[in-house]
């Protein structure tokens, strides 16, 4: 659906021009054009004195709509090892097929066939696998291309995969060949009862607002996921399933994966994977605050995280930040100290099993959903936390 100028009708009166509401129609050349900044409000229509404004419906809106089912989940795989999210995202997977009484699938590129099997066990009902060479390491084109036809070819209804280094790098190239609607970040996924339209829910201008945002014409319907914020289905080691094997043939790449570098760290930083995390923010005070909250990691054998406002203050590096624009992460324990709990960093933490929360201010937003909550200075109180646990360990 898009609104259209009849040039051979417009006058270039401007009237349209000052109707709208978005800056959205220019003058060129004495006549009205529509650009890209139209929100589709049609204000222009009922104001043109020569009606040579209108809406025209596309011939692919309806077919579109109509194209394609099925679930399907990319299945993000790295030296052979199934990611987290990708295990998530099946489970979440198995609760929108349901909802629309289709299938899920599993599409991996890599790995083995023992990977496609556990993928099955998770949930997955088919699973696309291609194992050859070329696709065991990462590598954008052949990966987008191979997708991109995959989905031309089977025709799924929605498309899902992890908000990861991996899925953002070509995720997008997949949605451009496709012509399909993309969401980043996705916190939450549904379906609407009515239209069946996949629901994404993810934060928007600057996590102080939640949007859900749906995509209804274009098919697949597309997104990433942001890892954690979902719980994994269930395993069933006796579950069956059909594997089909793909063929890469004849998808080529310009580039190549020569090598790849690990970045070694002192501090533990697996923080997606960590069942116990010790956070700290701006109330930390400074670097000796977080020395304090290493000490109790490592007695805790936990990993250390931070909020935004620690690492702008140069404390700790980028790599340990959790939020809206670090990492999402749910462990079995977070212990947020010094931390106020502004949403952008909830968004990130909130699907904890449990939550420790220590701030001198008793109104602080982290008591909200903290299952525990002590009021006071987390300088005084973290020593104090760290000395008892070592006599309690012994």
């Amino acid at each position: 659906m898009y609104i259209k100028v009849k040039r051979e009708l417009c006058t270039g009166c401007e009237a349209c021009v000052q109707s709208c509401p978005y800056d959205a129609i220019v003058i060129k050349g004495a006549k009205a054009e529509i650009t890209e900044m139209c929100q589709l409000c049609r204000a222009c229509m009922s104001v043109c004195p020569e009606g040579a404004i209108s809406e025209v419906k596309e011939a692919t809106d309806e077919k579109e709509t109509a194209q394609g089912r099925g679930v399907w989940v990319f299945a993000e795989q790295r030296e052979g090892r199934i990611a987290g999210v990708s295990l998530e995202l099946l489970g979440a997977g198995r609760g929108l097929a349901g909802k629309l009484g289709t299938e899920l699938s599993a599409v991996l590129f890599g790995g083995t066939g023992h990977d496609a099997l556990e993928l099955i066990r998770w949930g997955a009902d088919r699973v696309f696998h291609c194992d050859e060479a070329s696709l065991q390491a990462f590598n954008d084109e052949p990966y987008a291309a191979l997708l991109s036809k995959l989905i031309t070819e089977q025709k799924p209804e929605i498309v899902l995969t992890g908000a990861t280094p991996i899925g953002r790098s070509f995720f997008p190239r997949v949605a451009a060949k496709l012509r399909a609607g993309l969401t980043a970040d996705c916190t939450s996924l549904e379906i609407d009862p009515e239209t069946k339209n996949l629901l994404q829910v993810r934060p928007a201008f600057g996590g102080n607002i939640m949007a859900t945002i749906f995509c209804p014409h274009a098919r697949p319907q597309m997104a990433t996921v942001r890892p954690r914020v979902m719980k994994r289905g269930t395993y069933d080691e006796a579950r069956t399933g059909e594997i089909v094997k793909v063929s890469a043939k004849g998808i080529a790449s310009r580039t190549k994966v020569v090598e790849t570098v690990k970045e070694v760290s002192e501090l533990a930083i697996n923080l997606q994977d960590a069942n116990i995390i010790v956070a700290g923010g701006r109330g930390m005070g400074s670097e000796k605050g977080f020395q304090l909250l290493l000490d109790l990691a490592e007695v805790l054998g936990a990993s250390l995280a931070a909020s935004r406002a620690a690492v702008d203050e140069g404390w700790i590096p980028y790599r340990h930040q959790v939020g809206q624009t670090g990492k999402t992460v749910s462990p079995k324990l977070y212990i947020a100290c010094g931390i106020s709990g502004a949403v952008q960093h909830l968004v990130g933490m909130q699907s904890s099993d449990i939550i420790i929360a220590i701030n001198k201010n008793p109104d602080a937003p982290i008591f909200n959903v903290a299952t525990y909550g002590i009021v006071g200075d987390a300088n005084e109180i973290v020593p104090m936390l760290t000395k008892k646990i070592k006599e309690v360990k012994g």
